[in-house]
């Protein structure tokens, strides 16, 4: 039961509404409820990998909301109308089978992994969570405390608490802005009624996928639905749009007496709703995506500025961040800074054919390996269906990779100058360059 950091969406993806083939190896069901159930079997395998994926996540919380939809996730767990926490425990591991879930930005996921003759108790086991937890105050009273320990874990964790400033500073005052954990405020606050009421509202069967990998007959998993899942209302009582996102970028620095500080630099990125994401993807790749990277070879390598430096790029449904993290010591984060913003920079005019061709590579191996695992091909089965409405064929990931071209990575390199840019950084800030300073380092040319 984990709260997943925004790369957890960065996939590789086809546009919205795109259109295109249904990957032919997978088979994909649509009861009348707007269910879709959908599913690969892997001759090899013995067991199956199997979640229910929701399309809600952090962002859809209303404001009074921040983090209940990752309590109502812990919550799952605690017991339903026919067994408590421990009988569910107990069930899933007398078979040796594991549950878990999270919570990210725009989706949630709660999944199993048992044996494939298994698969029955799987699916009851995950509709019983969903369709009738009991959420009682006294399972919601301790969960709490639980909740509030993760959030104390956070703030005691540097290198995980800059990603949360990050955000909060490139889309301030936004729900994709706040913390996924949520604040002790806020969590204290919730009741069994708000639960409920976020419940009612995004877990719909129009907005769920039912999804398996591995050891699975997919008639038996439509059957299974039909049977565990049918209470699913096809769509909420009450209807809520989901918030718009906006880069704006801004600052958060958090003062501590590590030893490190811990930066994120951060632009305006891409949404995966249009092929723009794709340039970005490998422009962020040929950054600081490996050990031949611009950011690896010339800040560690040439002067070992940090031990490890990268770059990324999260695509959301409607915007993007795009960013460089590191962990410098005090007296070298004002080079660091410079060395990252000048690679930045020089390689959005001079990346070449054979860097681009190099993460092109790296990309391709990295899809092609999560799809040879049932719990890889599991993810992204879930998440394209939910997204885009169809498992799409490796084939055509691929082709779009091979479609990007050196101009198009340039320019989404040149797309990140002279925008605000965002600085997130914990630690000893006496060395860290003010953001106007950062906002005329990131300018072209300069």
């Amino acid at each position: 039961m984990t709260a997943t950091g925004p790369h957890e969406t960065a996939e590789i993806a086809a546009p919205a509404g795109a259109g295109g083939r249904h990957d032919p190896e997978v088979d994909l069901t649509t009861l009348p409820s707007g269910l879709r159930v959908v599913s690969q079997r892997m001759p090899h395998a013995a067991t199956v990998s199997l979640g229910i994926w929701i399309g809600a996540g952090a962002r859809d919380e209303l404001p009074h909301e921040h983090g209940l939809a990752h309590l109502l996730e812990h919550m799952a767990f605690k017991g339903t109308a026919r067994r408590n926490a421990l009988d569910i425990a107990e069930e899933i591991e007398s078979v040796g089978g594991d549950l878990n879930a999270a919570t990210s930005v725009e989706y949630t996921c709660y999944t199993a992994r048992v044996l494939g003759s298994d698969l029955p108790l799987a699916v009851d086991i995950l509709s019983d969570i969903l369709t009738a937890p009991a959420l009682t105050p006294e399972e919601l009273k301790r969960e709490k405390g639980v909740i509030l320990q993760e959030i104390s874990a956070v703030q005691d964790t540097p290198d995980d608490l800059v990603y949360d400033r990050f955000l909060e500073a490139a889309f301030p005052e936004q729900p994709l802005g706040r913390p996924i954990l949520g604040t002790a405020k806020t969590v204290q606050s919730f009741t069994p009624e708000a639960v409920r009421a976020y419940l009612a509202r995004n877990y719909h069967a129009g907005n769920m996928v039912l999804a398996a990998s591995g050891a699975v007959d997919h008639a038996e998993l439509v059957a299974l639905a039909q049977t565990h899942l049918s209470a699913l209302p096809a769509s909420p009582a009450v209807a809520h749009e989901r918030q718009g996102g906006a880069y704006r970028g801004g600052e958060a620095r958090i003062k501590s007496d590590e030893e490190q500080v811990h930066l994120v630099l951060g632009f305006p990125g891409k949404p995966f709703s249009s092929g723009a994401h794709y340039p970005l993807q490998i422009f962020a790749s040929v950054l600081g995506g490996g050990l031949s990277s611009r950011l690896f070879q010339e800040v560690r390598e040439k002067r070992g500025l940090a031990y490890a430096v990268d770059a990324f790029h999260w695509p959301f449904s409607d915007c993007g961040v795009f960013g460089i993290s590191a962990g410098t010591a005090p007296d070298d984060v004002a080079e660091l800074v410079e060395v990252a913003l000048g690679c930045l920079r020089d390689a959005a005019e001079t990346v070449t054919e054979a860097e681009v061709a190099r993460a092109r590579a790296q990309m391709k191996v990295g899809l092609l390996a999560s799809l040879e695992s049932p719990g890889g091909k599991l993810e992204q089965m879930a998440r394209q269906v939910l997204i885009f409405g169809r498992a799409i064929p490796r084939e055509e990931l691929a082709a779009r990779l091979d479609a990007v071209t050196l101009e198009a990575v340039r320019d989404a390199g040149r797309s990140l100058l002279g925008h605000q840019p965002t600085i997130a950084a914990v630690g000893p800030l006496h060395g860290l360059p003010p953001a106007t300073a950062l906002r005329h380092g990131a300018r072209a040319g300069a």
